[in-house]
């Protein structure tokens, strides 16, 4: 079914993600990327309609820390405000059904993480099942290392195609003033066997943030708004075990979903922080060589936890507003070995429903 109304990306801002950001909390590291969006599009934070944002407690270590980013933005006069504890792209999708239903024509999404602080691996363990794999505390690289030796042993890719994966991606990142790793690196040694260095996505810290505008408002704010055509997430078994991890059917069903095979794209930003969970995207959406994929460098450039899904929006988004893209495919992951699946179709004004 298509959407009722018809709503747009029509700015993103993104911090620089760097390794480290002792000198700076939360609020200092999202305020300079509000601003920016907001100039973008010549707004105030007066004039827009409705506002969510993404984060995580356990990253920033303490209860309703959104609530202190929300200084950032602004809370008075009071706004229409809500949060989601996951990646930032679905708070973009719940700003999407927000305007939608009609009930605002403007909407601010923003998202942000420190994984600096402490050991992410450990944290994201957090995610698991509590009564059989969270005590075990099977740390992030782990379990992604299980899902690259699923596909070798399948036949599905090979380390040597993955060392590709990785070098394309930082080799693209070159061309991304914001990203973390700006250039080609060496592959490394293994960190969890067959995953090496390469393989694995930075940690560091970063924020990003969308504006999104309906119908005739979206025309006013940007020349070529992105317009979002169809979105759509789902869920994998919460238990590893009884998933196989060489395959996505949450992506596909969401892909589907949201439109993506009713006509070819031409870019992918895929959230995939490691190098074998392109490999498995890449085989559920049907992407073959004609497309560009993560052409920013992807997550494996830069990987703030919590923003990197709204990121991969925000620059297909970027490139249908240059004329780079005329169809682009977005997708945003949380979870283990790709446990949640979020993806959107943007398209530019040009391009024929």
């Amino acid at each position: 079914m298509a959407p009722s109304r018809d709503v747009a990306i029509v700015a993103f801002a993104q911090s620089d993600h760097r390794r480290r950001t002792d000198e700076l909390s939360e609020v200092e590291m999202v305020m300079p990327v509000l601003h920016e969006v907001l100039r973008r599009t010549g707004l105030k934070t007066a004039d827009i309609g409705f506002t969510c944002s993404g984060s995580s407690d356990y990253l920033a270590g303490r209860a309703f820390s959104f609530t202190m980013a929300l200084d950032g933005v602004g809370a008075w006069p009071p706004i229409s405000e809500s949060h989601v504890e996951t990646d930032g792209a679905w708070a973009l999708y719940e700003a999407w059904v927000k305007l939608l239903t009609g009930e605002s024509d403007t909407a601010l999404v923003y998202s942000y993480g420190k994984a600096s602080p402490g050991s992410v691996r450990d944290v994201l363990s957090r995610q698991l099942d509590p009564y059989y794999l969270a005590p075990l505390w099977p740390d992030s690289v782990a379990l992604a290392a299980l899902q690259a030796q699923a596909l070798i042993d399948a036949g599905d890719t090979t380390e040597a195609e993955l060392a590709a994966i990785a070098a394309r991606s930082r080799d693209a990142a070159t061309t991304n003033p914001h990203a973390q790793l700006p250039g080609a690196r060496p592959h490394g040694d293994h960190v969890v066997a067959p995953l090496r260095t390469g393989d694995c996505p930075p940690i560091g810290d970063g924020a990003a943030a969308v504006v999104l505008a309906a119908g005739d408002k979206a025309r006013e704010l940007c020349e070529r708004p992105a317009w979002i055509r169809g979105m759509d997430h789902r869920v994998e078994a919460h238990a590893l075990g009884v998933r196989d991890l060489t395959d996505s059917p949450s992506t596909r069903l969401a892909a589907r979903r949201a439109g993506a095979f009713d006509r070819p794209v031409d870019t992918a930003e895929l959230h995939a922080p490691f190098t074998s969970q392109e490999v498995v995207l890449r085989k559920a959406l049907d992407l073959d060589d004609s497309v560009r994929v993560n052409p920013s460098g992807g997550a494996l450039a830069a990987n703030p936890v919590m923003a990197a899904g709204l990121i991969r929006l925000g620059e297909a988004a970027a490139r249908v507003h240059r004329g780079e893209s005329d169809r682009a495919l977005a997708h945003a992951t949380s979870g283990p070995c790709l446990q949640q699946n979020l993806v959107a179709v943007l398209e530019g004004e040009s391009h024929v429903r």
